[in-house]
């Protein structure tokens, strides 16, 4: 695996600086009701939550997406590392924080952090499948110079409450060939 650091890292203390900002915000009072709300949610996930484990390894490109020429240039073995926190709610559901950073489709490091929130159905016998959404920040260095975005995805699980095979897809971008259509699986264990 070839990751290549130096794309990120002038960019991730300015990141930080703004989150940091954003926070203090919040906490000065000049921030609405649902901001303090989320903040609130937030922070009883991070304190009550149990930490997870993230391990990735797989990135399927779409076939109709991508020529095979441009297929066999691409990285599928999206290996990478994360640590979240997630607590099941007073519905049964699971909310998450989470940062995780993984090899792009280029070989470059792709970093990630955000909130998810995965509605849950038992299925018996100790499994249990879950469908829900991610809004996070993702930094790539193919987009917008490394500069940290935000993104919201659909996500999906399937396994125990505390071992689970999740997915997170990237739909299509636009209607030519090569933007997005990008299934990305890892698993998740709790610590």
């Amino acid at each position: 695996m070839r990751l290549r650091w130096t794309a990120w890292r002038p960019r991730f203390p300015h990141a930080a600086v703004l989150a940091g900002a954003m926070l203090l915000a919040s906490h000065a009072g000049a921030a609405p009701d649902w901001w303090h709300q989320a903040g609130d949610r937030l922070e009883a996930i991070a304190d009550q939550g149990a930490t997870d484990l993230y391990l990735s390894g797989y990135a399927r490109h779409g076939r109709n997406t991508y020529t095979r020429e441009r297929l066999a240039e691409l990285n599928e073995q999206a290996w990478g590392i994360g640590m979240g926190r997630r607590l099941r709610n007073d519905r049964g559901n699971d909310e998450m924080v989470y940062a995780l950073v993984l090899s792009d489709s280029h070989c470059k490091p792709q970093l990630m952090a955000g909130y998810g929130h995965e509605w849950i159905q038992k299925l018996g016998a100790g499994l249990e499948a879950g469908g829900g959404f991610t809004a996070m920040l993702m930094s790539r260095a193919d987009y917008f110079h490394g500069i940290p975005f935000p993104i919201v995805l659909p996500i999906v699980s399937f396994g125990s409450r505390d071992i689970k095979l999740r997915a997170a897809y990237v739909p299509r971008l636009s209607q030519n060939k090569g933007n997005g259509d990008v299934l990305l699986l890892f698993f998740s264990m709790s610590l």
